[in-house]
């Protein structure tokens, strides 16, 4: 499974949210650090949950952190959010 659909499966889960979008943004970072050839490095998530409500942006950004898990996240070099409720 590439890790883009890990991305989507794990916040699926922990989240089922209304509008999730998750893009492999490598290939525009390429010379860059933490770059690799075949990508998966640097990744874009937008995601829209109601469980979003109540939380802060720091809280929010740590339970995106906590639903992919730190196996998931040390194989990832960047990982930008876009998140709301």
């Amino acid at each position: 499974m590439r890790l883009c659909e890990e991305i989507e499966a794990r916040l699926n889960d922990a989240f089922t949210p209304q509008e999730l979008h998750v893009e492999d943004d490598s290939e525009s970072h390429r010379g860059h650090g933490g770059w690799r050839e075949g990508g998966e490095t640097h990744f874009n998530v937008k995601i829209r949950a109601p469980g979003f409500a109540t939380m802060s942006r720091l809280q929010r950004h740590r339970a995106v952190h906590a639903a992919l898990g730190a196996d998931l996240v040390g194989r990832i070099h960047a990982l930008a959010l876009d998140i709301d409720a």
